[in-house]
């Protein structure tokens, strides 16, 4: 099914993302030319200090190539640091540039994968990236392609330095391949890890009440700690395994360093070369590698760095920005589903086969059936919220996929079984947060919902802050306030998804009431039951039962058909 899907949602979100940093690439580019060639004030000061200075006995020698160093040494230090505050920069613009379909990304991803999406967080991945940008690994990488450039100079000096540098040079980028080859599985599976951990932290933090009421803490922590266990173990051994090839590099740097030093003092005795010659040769070396030594370093970054941009070039296309459509109008009269089958994306199987039914403006349909019979899938074909397999849901003769999914908002209320209420004010919730949000339509929205006087009684009202760092309110409370949500600006489709579930007789009445007001505004409401009492204001009933809809018509046809025969089986048992 992925194969379907465009890749080029994500190649212009990424290609995009670094398409607008290129003139800033190009002065790292420039600014790293630059650094490297002021680099060579260190070997060159040396060469002259043995050579010149000491052969000579010239202060005022010393003193000049002093100060010229000097100089040089400060405009380095200004370009080190002008090119870290330029990477950083580059990192935060390329963060902000997808940041919005990272986003989607996120909010997206158990819809389209369900639970396959459990251990994925593009957030993080995105931080990964931003992290590394501005860290030391590019600059790193900058200077790695200047080392034939440095090999090249101590070539200058001599054959032998250079075949010398040369040779310590291969030995080390072959390490580099060993590296990358030995440390690339732990560091990926380090990776999936780290998301397996988060994903149970933040099923802790979720369901703290129950963990704490019903003893679970012990066993769940048992549970983190073996989780734990295997997240070390496998970032252990990617770090040792970095570790290793990191000091072994190192050690062969400093060998190669001195080996070219003891062929310099050779070739110096020698009379080939002199003793400045020696130590320039040296230190150039030395500055060669160094680039390679910092890129060791920065592996493991840089591995995490590259595999979150393939995961998030691999997913972005389900973010990608749907191409503008032709507005069509608002649907005023019908909704329409034809041998619909549905289920979360990616799976073998779909979840609801082959259910087709017509309903009318001012319809009230309600959706019963066993447990796993598929009805919260069918609510969420509904409102275009998994994808349609075979089958089309029309509004107006319209399929659903031809409103973008932000238009969809404009005629759509949903209130999931499974609800949520976001960090914000109650006036943002129930507002869906729209800055274009009209006070009248919010309150409306509330007082059908019976929610109204109970927001007016809290102490800032509809601008009390609710969510994560908010107040906490009842089960009830939040699914009334969800469900003014859902009301909210009058909606063409309501899909309420086991709507009474917390609420009381008093909370029922007002759900009932409602339903039939805003059937008699022109709205196609749908409720997904279990109870009866849910149902009482709708007019047509489907019963779902294996996926498959066994029954639909008006309400006490169905109801008839499908609940007394049950009944009776269960009064003759």
């Amino acid at each position: 099914m992925r194969s379907s899907e465009t890749p080029d949602g994500a190649a212009s979100v990424l290609s995009m993302a670094f398409r607008n940093v290129r003139f800033a690439l190009t002065a790292v580019g420039l600014v790293s030319f630059l650094i490297n060639l002021l680099m060579l004030t260190g070997p060159l000061f040396m060469l002259q200090v043995y050579d010149r200075v000491l052969a000579s006995g010239s202060v005022p020698t010393l003193v000049v190539i002093g100060s010229l160093a000097i100089v040089l040494y400060a405009f380095y230090g200004v370009l080190e640091g002008l090119r870290s505050r330029v990477l950083a920069r580059l990192a935060h613009r390329i963060d902000a540039s997808m940041s919005g379909a990272v986003f989607r990304l996120s909010t997206s991803l158990p819809v389209r994968l369900g639970r396959r999406s459990a251990n994925m967080r593009p957030v993080q991945d995105l931080d990964t990236v931003r992290q590394f940008l501005s860290g030391a690994g590019p600059a790193a990488i900058a200077d790695l392609p200047w080392l034939p450039f440095y090999i090249a100079l101590v070539f200058l000096f001599h054959p032998i330095l250079g075949f010398v540098a040369l040779g310590g040079a291969v030995v080390i980028s072959g390490l580099i391949g060993l590296n990358e080859v030995f440390s690339k599985t732990p560091v990926a599976e380090a990776s999936r890890k780290a998301g397996g951990r988060a994903a149970e932290v933040e099923a802790g933090k979720r369901n703290s009440e129950a963990i704490q009421a019903m003893g679970m803490e012990g066993a769940l922590t048992a549970k983190w700690e073996l989780l734990n266990d295997g997240f070390r173990a496998t970032q252990l051994r990617a770090s040792d395994r970095g570790g290793f090839f990191s000091t072994l590099i190192k050690t062969v740097r400093f060998v190669l360093q001195s080996a070219v030093l003891g062929a310099g003092a050779w070739l110096a005795i020698q009379q080939e070369i002199t003793p400045g010659v020696m130590i320039a040769a040296s230190i150039m070396t030395s500055r060669a590698l160094a680039p390679i030594e910092q890129a060791v370093a920065q592996w493991r970054s840089f591995v995490a760095c590259r595999q979150a941009l393939h995961r998030l070039k691999e997913w972005l296309p389900l973010a990608a920005e749907e191409k503008p459509k032709l507005e069509l109008p608002l649907p005023q009269t019908s909704l329409s589903l034809e041998k619909v089958s549905c289920g979360p994306f990616g799976e073998q199987t779909p979840f609801v086969t082959n259910v087709s039914f017509d309903l009318a403006a001012g319809d009230g349909l309600g959706i019963i059936g066993p447990s796993g019979s598929g009805k919260s899938t069918l609510a969420r074909a509904l409102v275009g919220a998994v994808p349609i397999l075979r089958g089309v849901v029309s509004y107006d003769g319209a399929d659903i996929r031809q409103w973008p999914i932000d238009r969809r908002g404009d005629f759509i209320g949903y209130l999931p079984q499974d609800l949520q209420l976001f960090d914000g004010t109650i006036a943002q919730n129930i507002a869906r947060f729209r800055d274009d949000a009209s006070p009248e339509a919010i309150t409306e929205a509330a007082r059908l919902a019976d929610v109204h006087d109970l927001i007016v009684g809290l102490t800032d009202g509809y601008n009390t802050v609710i969510g994560q760092a908010g107040l906490n309110l009842s089960g009830g409370q939040r699914q009334r306030l969800a469900l003014a949500r859902a009301l909210y600006a009058d909606p063409f489709l309501i899909v309420l998804d086991e709507p009474n579930s917390n609420l009381d007789a008093e909370g029922e009445n007002a759900l009932t009431n409602a339903i039939m007001a805003m059937r008699e505004r022109g709205s196609i409401v749908v409720v997904i039951a279990h109870r009866p009492s849910a149902i009482t204001a709708a007019n047509k009933v489907l019963c779902m039962r294996e996926g498959q809809a066994v029954a639909f018509g008006p309400k006490d046809e169905v109801l008839k058909k499908v609940v007394l025969p049950v009944a009776s089986v269960g009064g003759r048992a």
